[in-house]
């Protein structure tokens, strides 16, 4: 795994997590931090967190709510949808320690707010 030289990590996944309220769509309510820590946990278990390598951060509104909840993994600017752990397992498994976007999850180009 190599790093550009201006990149500190090779790879970035922010989730969302926020929690919006009057029963608006929201992240938080589709599991969104449960996500979040399992993908940093199989991270860490699989040695792949840390400088050049992967972090995985919170966001706040990512505005794609119509989709949630959502990952986006950057440099490559890819936005997941996800269900379930198995999911996660996949994202991180495929792009996060290879490279490779997982186009079943991928989050529909037009669902946005």
């Amino acid at each position: 795994m190599s790093v550009p030289p201006a990149s500190y990590y090779q790879r970035h996944i922010f989730f969302c997590l926020n929690q919006r309220t009057g029963g608006e769509a929201c992240c938080a309510d589709h599991g969104a931090q449960a996500a979040f820590d399992h993908c940093k946990a199989r991270v860490k278990a699989e040695g792949l967190a840390g400088p050049g390598k992967v972090r995985v951060n919170k966001a706040g509104c990512l505005d794609r709510c119509a989709a949630g909840p959502v990952a986006v993994v950057y440099p490559e600017a890819v936005w997941y949808t996800y269900v379930d752990q198995n999911d996660i397992d996949e994202i991180v498994e495929s792009h996060l320690k290879h490279g490779r976007v997982v186009e079943r999850l991928l989050t529909p180009p037009h669902l946005g707010r």
